[in-house]
């Protein structure tokens, strides 16, 4: 670690101390998400669903992984450009509902845009924030993170909103890029952590780890679960 990167996540943690948040909750640099603020979404579109990119390739294989089910609530945290929200929202018609929960507010007008076009009903926008994925207490039966949770600049807090945000017993499925020897210099330089440190961050967080699915090679998918309260 350079001077000054030491210097910049000294400020980092010292402003997240200021704000209430500890010195263990300093994630992905600010800097990785600027372009997120106010994207270029055709441009993004291009990028997140081309055939280039793993979970586009392989979308179905995910979205049949994550067993949803007709009327349960879903919440797409870090949706981007919306292509796992349409998929989801199909899968849970016509009751459950899917929550695509971004950052950008661009993304977010844009999935509902999308969404009304090809006749989608059950999606609903949430422009969320660093801290936060701005869903309401209990709201959610799945949370699914995909591509996501290595830009989070405050994973501790926006996990803790998250897991509130779960019913007792909902699951959330975890997919983000290996971070191994043979990983590209893009991901070793772009994500922060491997996926044993995302998992201890989850688990700590209060969610259980219940399995992994060996369904993608540049990726990996991880299952976790909310306790369901204990009867006697």
């Amino acid at each position: 670690m350079n001077a000054r990167t030491t210097t910049l996540v000294a400020i980092a943690i010292a402003a997240g101390l200021m704000g209430g948040l500890t010195a263990a909750d300093v994630g992905a640099p600010a800097e990785i998400n600027k372009k997120f603020e106010h994207p270029d979404v055709p441009e993004f579109v291009q990028k997140f669903e081309g055939e280039s990119r793993e979970i586009f390739t392989q979308r179905d294989a995910i979205v049949a992984a994550c067993k949803l089910e007709p009327g349960m609530d879903v919440a797409d945290v870090g949706a981007g450009t919306g292509l796992f929200t349409r998929l989801m929202a199909a899968k849970v018609a016509p009751k459950g509902k899917v929550y695509a929960a971004d950052i950008s507010r661009e993304f977010v007008d844009h999935i509902l845009a999308t969404c009304k076009a090809g006749g989608i009903s059950n999606a609903e926008g949430v422009v969320c924030t660093q801290t936060s994925s701005g869903l309401k207490k209990k709201s959610v039966d799945f949370v699914f993170i995909c591509d996501t949770y290595h830009h989070f600049e405050h994973p501790a807090a926006t996990m803790k909103s998250i897991v509130k945000a779960m019913r007792p017993g909902a699951r959330l499925v975890l997919v983000d890029f290996k971070r191994g020897d043979d990983a590209s210099d893009f991901v070793k330089g772009h994500v922060r952590a491997d996926k044993d440190v995302f998992r201890k961050e989850i688990e700590e967080a209060g969610l259980e780890f219940v399995s992994e699915s060996p369904i993608l090679k540049e990726n990996y998918f991880l299952t976790f679960q909310k306790a369901a309260p204990k009867t006697n």
